[in-house]
């Protein structure tokens, strides 16, 4: 936009704020690119949830290429990636399998 245009909006829509410095509006604009959004509150939850549905896609396709049945999965491949979680990681209780599709 025009720097006319916006002084003459600032003028007609905020007269109040007329006489403000510039710092003034450079605060105002830090905090509003600051302000918490939804991208930035569920980025790390999405990721998360990206990475398992990446590993599940991974394990399927390697219970496919072996040519063994689907239910292998369920049986033999999550409780071996379980014992492998408790053995690197010992907060286990906070990596839930059940989140993986």
């Amino acid at each position: 936009m025009k720097p006319s245009k916006l002084q003459d909006h600032l003028r007609r829509c905020h007269p109040d704020k007329t006489e403000k410095d510039l710092k003034y509006f450079q605060t105002l604009k830090d905090k509003f690119q600051k302000r918490p959004t939804l991208d930035r509150m569920f980025a790390s939850t999405s990721q998360r949830n990206d990475d398992g549905l990446r590993a599940s896609y991974n394990i399927s396709l390697l219970i496919a290429k072996s040519e063994k049945p689907h239910t292998i999965g369920d049986k033999l491949i999550l409780p071996a990636v379980e014992e492998v979680l408790k053995l690197f990681y010992k907060n286990l209780h906070l990596i839930s399998l059940k989140e993986f599709p």
